[in-house]
Protein backbone atom coordinates (compact mmCIF):
# COMPACT_ATOMS: atom_id res chain seq x y z
CA UNK A 1 0.00 0.00 0.00
CA UNK A 2 1.20 3.53 -0.82
CA UNK A 3 1.18 6.05 2.15
CA UNK A 4 -1.91 7.50 1.66
CA UNK A 5 -4.13 4.12 1.57
CA UNK A 6 -2.15 2.75 4.91
CA UNK A 7 -2.92 6.31 6.63
CA UNK A 8 -6.33 4.82 6.47
CA UNK A 9 -6.38 1.48 6.60
CA UNK A 10 -3.48 0.04 8.87
CA UNK A 11 -4.67 -1.19 12.46
CA UNK A 12 -8.23 -0.10 11.60
CA UNK A 13 -9.93 -3.29 10.70
CA UNK A 14 -10.63 -5.07 14.59
CA UNK A 15 -14.21 -5.61 15.36
CA UNK A 16 -14.70 -8.84 14.42
CA UNK A 17 -17.91 -8.82 16.38
CA UNK A 18 -19.74 -6.17 14.80
CA UNK A 19 -17.26 -5.09 11.68
CA UNK A 20 -17.33 -1.43 12.56
CA UNK A 21 -15.57 0.95 9.89
CA UNK A 22 -13.39 2.19 12.73
CA UNK A 23 -11.46 0.80 15.13
CA UNK A 24 -12.90 0.49 18.74
CA UNK A 25 -11.73 2.06 22.17
CA UNK A 26 -11.08 -0.74 24.40
CA UNK A 27 -11.23 1.34 27.48
CA UNK A 28 -11.02 -1.80 29.97
CA UNK A 29 -7.69 -1.20 32.56
CA UNK A 30 -8.39 -5.18 32.61
CA UNK A 31 -8.88 -8.42 30.58
CA UNK A 32 -10.28 -11.87 31.71
CA UNK A 33 -7.39 -14.81 31.61
CA UNK A 34 -9.03 -17.91 30.40
CA UNK A 35 -7.35 -19.87 32.91
CA UNK A 36 -5.37 -19.54 35.58
CA UNK A 37 -1.47 -19.50 34.30
CA UNK A 38 -2.36 -19.30 31.01
CA UNK A 39 -1.19 -15.36 30.10
CA UNK A 40 -3.20 -13.62 27.39
CA UNK A 41 -2.53 -11.12 24.97
CA UNK A 42 -4.11 -8.21 26.79
CA UNK A 43 -3.94 -8.40 30.44
CA UNK A 44 -3.60 -4.98 32.29
CA UNK A 45 -4.13 -1.59 29.68
CA UNK A 46 -0.65 -0.39 31.18
CA UNK A 47 0.99 -3.53 29.26
CA UNK A 48 -1.08 -4.04 26.26
CA UNK A 49 -4.40 -2.94 24.83
CA UNK A 50 -5.85 -3.75 21.96
CA UNK A 51 -6.44 0.11 20.81
CA UNK A 52 -3.03 1.07 21.53
CA UNK A 53 -1.68 -2.23 19.61
CA UNK A 54 -4.01 -0.90 16.35
CA UNK A 55 -2.19 2.34 16.64
CA UNK A 56 1.55 0.61 16.92
CA UNK A 57 0.33 -1.39 13.81
CA UNK A 58 -0.58 1.73 11.80
CA UNK A 59 3.04 3.55 12.74
CA UNK A 60 5.02 0.94 12.66
CA UNK A 61 3.55 0.49 8.80
CA UNK A 62 3.73 4.31 7.97
CA UNK A 63 7.27 4.34 9.25
CA UNK A 64 8.52 0.92 7.27
CA UNK A 65 9.48 -0.73 10.37
CA UNK A 66 8.34 -4.06 12.38
CA UNK A 67 7.42 -3.02 16.40
CA UNK A 68 6.15 0.12 17.60
CA UNK A 69 5.45 1.36 20.97
CA UNK A 70 3.12 3.91 22.02
CA UNK A 71 3.42 5.89 24.89
CA UNK A 72 1.60 8.69 26.68
CA UNK A 73 4.16 11.81 25.31
CA UNK A 74 6.58 12.61 23.13
CA UNK A 75 8.93 13.20 26.46
CA UNK A 76 7.73 9.86 27.49
CA UNK A 77 9.10 8.08 24.23
CA UNK A 78 12.73 10.05 24.52
CA UNK A 79 12.95 8.79 27.80
CA UNK A 80 12.36 5.42 27.03
CA UNK A 81 15.48 5.65 24.19
CA UNK A 82 17.31 7.21 27.40
CA UNK A 83 16.80 4.57 29.10
CA UNK A 84 17.97 1.56 26.41
CA UNK A 85 21.38 3.08 27.52
CA UNK A 86 23.10 2.58 30.63
CA UNK A 87 25.65 4.01 33.92
CA UNK A 88 28.52 5.68 32.06
CA UNK A 89 27.43 5.17 28.73
CA UNK A 90 27.93 9.23 26.49
CA UNK A 91 25.20 10.95 24.04
CA UNK A 92 25.57 13.12 21.21
CA UNK A 93 23.10 15.38 20.35
CA UNK A 94 22.59 18.26 18.48
CA UNK A 95 23.54 21.89 19.30
CA UNK A 96 20.19 23.20 18.16
CA UNK A 97 17.84 20.45 19.75
CA UNK A 98 14.05 21.02 21.04
CA UNK A 99 13.75 22.22 24.68
CA UNK A 100 12.36 19.22 26.69
CA UNK A 101 14.81 17.19 25.05
CA UNK A 102 17.74 19.15 25.97
CA UNK A 103 16.14 19.40 29.44
CA UNK A 104 16.52 15.54 29.39
CA UNK A 105 19.97 15.43 28.22
CA UNK A 106 21.83 17.73 30.00
CA UNK A 107 20.00 18.29 33.44
CA UNK A 108 18.03 14.98 34.12
CA UNK A 109 19.90 11.83 32.88
CA UNK A 110 23.38 13.32 34.07
CA UNK A 111 21.73 11.66 37.90
CA UNK A 112 22.04 8.37 36.08
CA UNK A 113 25.97 8.58 34.66
CA UNK A 114 25.22 9.46 31.41
CA UNK A 115 26.62 12.22 30.13
CA UNK A 116 25.82 14.19 26.72
CA UNK A 117 27.54 16.74 24.30
CA UNK A 118 25.87 19.25 21.81
CA UNK A 119 27.42 19.28 18.68
CA UNK A 120 26.58 21.11 15.58
CA UNK A 121 25.57 18.35 13.46
CA UNK A 122 25.34 19.82 10.14
CA UNK A 123 29.30 19.31 10.07
CA UNK A 124 29.96 15.40 10.40
CA UNK A 125 33.51 16.18 11.09
CA UNK A 126 32.72 17.72 14.24
CA UNK A 127 30.48 14.74 14.70
CA UNK A 128 33.33 12.58 14.36
CA UNK A 129 35.18 14.90 16.91
CA UNK A 130 32.95 14.43 19.50
CA UNK A 131 32.36 10.82 19.61
CA UNK A 132 33.86 9.25 22.76
CA UNK A 133 34.75 5.69 23.40
CA UNK A 134 31.66 5.50 25.45
CA UNK A 135 29.06 6.81 22.90
CA UNK A 136 26.66 4.85 22.83
CA UNK A 137 23.68 6.91 21.30
CA UNK A 138 23.57 9.62 18.39
CA UNK A 139 20.46 11.38 18.46
CA UNK A 140 18.98 12.95 15.22
CA UNK A 141 16.83 15.92 15.21
CA UNK A 142 16.15 16.83 11.35
CA UNK A 143 14.87 18.87 10.37
CA UNK A 144 16.00 20.75 14.24
CA UNK A 145 13.64 22.58 16.34
CA UNK A 146 12.72 25.64 15.48
CA UNK A 147 15.73 26.73 13.34
CA UNK A 148 14.76 23.63 10.62
CA UNK A 149 18.07 22.69 9.97
CA UNK A 150 19.29 19.11 8.16
CA UNK A 151 21.11 16.46 9.17
CA UNK A 152 22.69 14.33 7.12
CA UNK A 153 20.99 11.21 8.48
CA UNK A 154 22.99 8.53 6.27
CA UNK A 155 26.03 10.54 7.29
CA UNK A 156 25.25 10.62 10.66
CA UNK A 157 24.22 6.55 10.65
CA UNK A 158 27.96 5.79 8.87
CA UNK A 159 29.35 7.30 12.16
CA UNK A 160 27.48 5.52 14.72
CA UNK A 161 28.24 2.22 12.91
CA UNK A 162 31.77 2.90 12.90
CA UNK A 163 32.06 2.64 16.55
CA UNK A 164 28.53 0.71 17.65
CA UNK A 165 26.70 3.30 18.87
CA UNK A 166 22.62 3.49 18.52
CA UNK A 167 20.95 6.20 16.47
CA UNK A 168 17.72 7.38 17.02
CA UNK A 169 16.05 10.38 15.02
CA UNK A 170 12.94 12.73 15.98
CA UNK A 171 11.10 12.56 13.15
CA UNK A 172 8.11 14.94 14.31
CA UNK A 173 8.75 17.31 11.91
CA UNK A 174 7.91 15.67 9.19
CA UNK A 175 5.83 12.51 9.47
CA UNK A 176 6.10 9.50 8.11
CA UNK A 177 4.35 10.68 5.23
CA UNK A 178 7.56 13.09 4.40
CA UNK A 179 10.25 11.07 5.91
CA UNK A 180 10.90 7.48 6.47
CA UNK A 181 14.30 7.44 8.85
CA UNK A 182 14.54 4.08 9.03
CA UNK A 183 15.10 3.38 5.28
CA UNK A 184 18.01 5.80 5.75
CA UNK A 185 19.28 3.02 8.44
CA UNK A 186 18.42 4.66 11.81
CA UNK A 187 17.84 2.55 14.27
CA UNK A 188 14.35 4.24 16.42
CA UNK A 189 12.54 6.62 14.39
CA UNK A 190 10.42 8.84 17.43
CA UNK A 191 7.48 10.55 17.53
CA UNK A 192 5.75 13.40 19.53
CA UNK A 193 2.38 12.14 18.02
CA UNK A 194 1.04 15.29 19.62
CA UNK A 195 2.03 16.96 16.26
CA UNK A 196 1.25 15.90 12.82
CA UNK A 197 0.02 12.34 13.73
CA UNK A 198 -2.70 13.41 15.42
CA UNK A 199 -2.91 16.77 13.69
CA UNK A 200 -5.81 18.16 15.94
CA UNK A 201 -4.22 19.62 19.16
CA UNK A 202 -6.30 17.63 21.39
CA UNK A 203 -4.24 14.97 22.21
CA UNK A 204 -0.68 14.50 23.76
CA UNK A 205 1.78 11.19 22.94
CA UNK A 206 4.71 9.92 21.63
CA UNK A 207 5.76 6.81 19.86
CA UNK A 208 8.77 4.55 19.05
CA UNK A 209 9.48 2.84 15.88
CA UNK A 210 11.94 0.09 14.76
CA UNK A 211 12.65 -2.68 12.62
CA UNK A 212 15.11 -4.08 15.15
CA UNK A 213 13.76 -7.21 17.36
CA UNK A 214 16.18 -6.35 20.00
CA UNK A 215 15.67 -2.89 20.19
CA UNK A 216 11.66 -4.14 20.66
CA UNK A 217 12.06 -6.45 23.52
CA UNK A 218 14.06 -3.78 25.75
CA UNK A 219 11.62 -1.30 25.15
CA UNK A 220 9.10 -4.29 25.82
CA UNK A 221 10.42 -4.11 29.42
CA UNK A 222 11.25 -0.13 29.70
CA UNK A 223 7.78 1.24 28.45
CA UNK A 224 5.14 -0.69 30.68
CA UNK A 225 7.95 -0.97 33.09
CA UNK A 226 8.44 2.45 33.74
CA UNK A 227 4.95 3.04 33.23
CA UNK A 228 4.86 5.02 30.18
CA UNK A 229 2.15 3.55 28.22
CA UNK A 230 -0.23 5.49 26.39
CA UNK A 231 -3.89 5.58 26.69
CA UNK A 232 -6.40 3.72 24.89
CA UNK A 233 -8.47 7.06 24.13
CA UNK A 234 -5.22 8.96 23.68
CA UNK A 235 -4.43 6.10 21.23
CA UNK A 236 -7.75 6.31 19.69
CA UNK A 237 -7.62 10.23 19.05
CA UNK A 238 -4.12 9.86 17.01
CA UNK A 239 -5.44 6.70 14.83
CA UNK A 240 -8.18 9.12 13.51
CA UNK A 241 -6.06 11.52 13.11
CA UNK A 242 -3.56 9.67 11.14
CA UNK A 243 -6.29 9.07 8.51
CA UNK A 244 -6.00 12.07 7.21
CA UNK A 245 -2.10 12.52 7.86
CA UNK A 246 -1.42 12.75 3.62
CA UNK A 247 -4.33 15.62 2.89
CA UNK A 248 -3.32 17.13 6.22
CA UNK A 249 0.46 17.39 5.29
CA UNK A 250 -0.20 18.39 1.89
CA UNK A 251 -2.29 20.83 2.85
CA UNK A 252 0.00 22.06 5.94
CA UNK A 253 3.08 21.90 2.92
CA UNK A 254 1.06 24.34 0.43
CA UNK A 255 0.32 26.55 2.89
CA UNK A 256 4.35 26.54 4.34
CA UNK A 257 5.76 27.60 1.50
CA UNK A 258 3.15 30.43 0.68
CA UNK A 259 4.33 32.27 4.23
CA UNK A 260 7.89 31.24 3.60
CA UNK A 261 7.85 33.37 0.52
CA UNK A 262 6.56 35.85 1.96
CA UNK A 263 8.28 36.23 4.67
CA UNK A 264 11.77 35.65 2.65
CA UNK A 265 11.05 39.18 0.58
CA UNK A 266 9.62 41.18 3.38
CA UNK A 267 11.89 43.96 4.63
CA UNK A 268 11.22 43.36 8.53
CA UNK A 269 12.55 39.72 8.26
CA UNK A 270 15.93 39.52 8.27
CA UNK A 271 16.15 35.86 7.66
CA UNK A 272 14.11 32.66 6.90
CA UNK A 273 14.50 28.73 7.94
CA UNK A 274 12.57 27.22 5.62
CA UNK A 275 14.58 23.87 3.80
CA UNK A 276 11.84 24.16 0.91
CA UNK A 277 13.41 27.53 -0.26
CA UNK A 278 16.22 26.68 -2.59
CA UNK A 279 17.87 29.83 -0.38
CA UNK A 280 17.90 27.64 2.58
CA UNK A 281 21.39 25.58 3.15
CA UNK A 282 20.17 22.26 3.31
CA UNK A 283 17.65 22.78 0.75
CA UNK A 284 19.80 20.33 -1.78
CA UNK A 285 20.62 17.74 0.82
CA UNK A 286 16.39 17.55 2.04
CA UNK A 287 15.78 16.73 -1.29
CA UNK A 288 17.82 13.49 -1.07
CA UNK A 289 16.46 12.22 1.83
CA UNK A 290 13.25 13.71 2.52
CA UNK A 291 9.43 13.71 -0.04
CA UNK A 292 8.43 17.01 1.28
CA UNK A 293 9.61 19.94 3.78
CA UNK A 294 6.42 20.02 6.03
CA UNK A 295 4.58 22.97 7.64
CA UNK A 296 7.04 24.55 10.29
CA UNK A 297 8.52 28.04 9.37
CA UNK A 298 10.80 29.95 11.26
CA UNK A 299 12.51 33.48 11.25
CA UNK A 300 14.32 36.47 12.70
CA UNK A 301 12.38 39.30 12.72
CA UNK A 302 14.39 42.94 12.07
CA UNK A 303 13.85 44.05 15.91
CA UNK A 304 15.27 47.27 14.89
CA UNK A 305 12.47 47.69 12.69
CA UNK A 306 9.41 46.29 14.66
CA UNK A 307 9.22 44.21 18.39
CA UNK A 308 8.50 41.07 19.27
CA UNK A 309 6.02 41.72 22.03
CA UNK A 310 3.79 44.22 18.89
CA UNK A 311 4.38 41.17 16.51
CA UNK A 312 2.75 38.77 18.52
CA UNK A 313 0.17 40.73 20.16
CA UNK A 314 -0.82 41.61 16.08
CA UNK A 315 -1.88 38.39 15.24
CA UNK A 316 -4.94 37.21 14.83
CA UNK A 317 -4.82 33.59 13.30
CA UNK A 318 -2.18 32.41 14.35
CA UNK A 319 -2.09 32.13 18.31
CA UNK A 320 0.46 32.55 20.31
CA UNK A 321 1.02 28.81 21.22
CA UNK A 322 3.39 26.45 21.97
CA UNK A 323 3.31 22.92 20.13
CA UNK A 324 2.78 22.50 16.50
CA UNK A 325 1.04 20.08 13.71
CA UNK A 326 -2.48 21.12 14.97
CA UNK A 327 -4.59 22.43 11.95
CA UNK A 328 -4.88 25.64 13.27
CA UNK A 329 -1.64 28.26 13.21
CA UNK A 330 0.28 28.86 15.86
CA UNK A 331 3.00 31.34 16.46
CA UNK A 332 5.90 30.61 18.97
CA UNK A 333 8.53 32.44 20.40
CA UNK A 334 11.39 29.86 21.35
CA UNK A 335 13.48 32.30 23.13
CA UNK A 336 10.69 32.76 26.02
CA UNK A 337 8.66 29.39 25.14
CA UNK A 338 10.01 26.08 23.74
CA UNK A 339 13.44 26.86 24.63
CA UNK A 340 13.19 28.69 27.87
CA UNK A 341 14.26 25.48 29.83
CA UNK A 342 17.71 26.29 27.98
CA UNK A 343 20.32 28.41 29.54
CA UNK A 344 21.22 31.95 27.39
CA UNK A 345 24.26 30.65 26.09
CA UNK A 346 23.43 27.60 25.02
CA UNK A 347 20.04 29.24 23.16
CA UNK A 348 22.52 31.77 21.57
CA UNK A 349 25.35 29.05 20.71
CA UNK A 350 22.72 27.37 18.62
CA UNK A 351 21.39 30.56 16.55
CA UNK A 352 18.52 31.25 18.57
CA UNK A 353 17.38 35.21 19.63
CA UNK A 354 14.26 36.92 21.00
CA UNK A 355 13.67 38.05 17.29
CA UNK A 356 13.41 34.07 16.25
CA UNK A 357 10.06 33.32 15.78
CA UNK A 358 8.24 29.77 14.70
CA UNK A 359 5.25 29.46 13.04
CA UNK A 360 3.05 26.51 12.59
CA UNK A 361 1.27 26.94 9.65
CA UNK A 362 -2.07 25.31 9.53
CA UNK A 363 -4.72 24.56 6.90
CA UNK A 364 -6.19 27.54 7.18
CA UNK A 365 -6.79 29.59 3.24
CA UNK A 366 -3.33 31.12 2.30
CA UNK A 367 -4.07 34.35 1.73
CA UNK A 368 -5.90 35.23 5.41
CA UNK A 369 -2.06 33.81 6.38
CA UNK A 370 -0.32 36.23 4.75
CA UNK A 371 -2.67 39.10 5.28
CA UNK A 372 -1.88 38.04 9.35
CA UNK A 373 1.64 38.37 8.94
CA UNK A 374 1.57 41.79 6.93
CA UNK A 375 -0.71 43.14 9.67
CA UNK A 376 1.82 42.20 12.44
CA UNK A 377 4.86 42.96 10.66
CA UNK A 378 3.23 46.38 9.89
CA UNK A 379 2.57 47.12 14.10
Amino acid sequence: MRKETEAVHVGVDKDEAYNSVTTPIYMSSSFRFEAVGELPRFHYTRAGNPTRAALEESLAALENGKYAWVTGTGMAAITAVAFLLKSGDHILAPQDIYGGTYRLFQNIMPRFDLSVSFVDMRDLEAVRRARREQTALIWIETPSNPLLRVTDIRGVVQIAAEMGALTAADNTFLSPYFQQPLDLGVDLAVHSTTKYLNGHSDVVGGALITGREDLSAKLGLIVPGLGLSGSPFDSWLVLRGVKTLAARMEAHQKNAFAVARFLEGHERVRRVYFPGLESHPGHELALTQQSGFGGVVSFDLDLDAVSAEKFFANLRYFALAESLGGVESLAAQPWTMSHKTMPPSAREACGLTPGTVRLSVGIEHPDDLLEDLERALGA
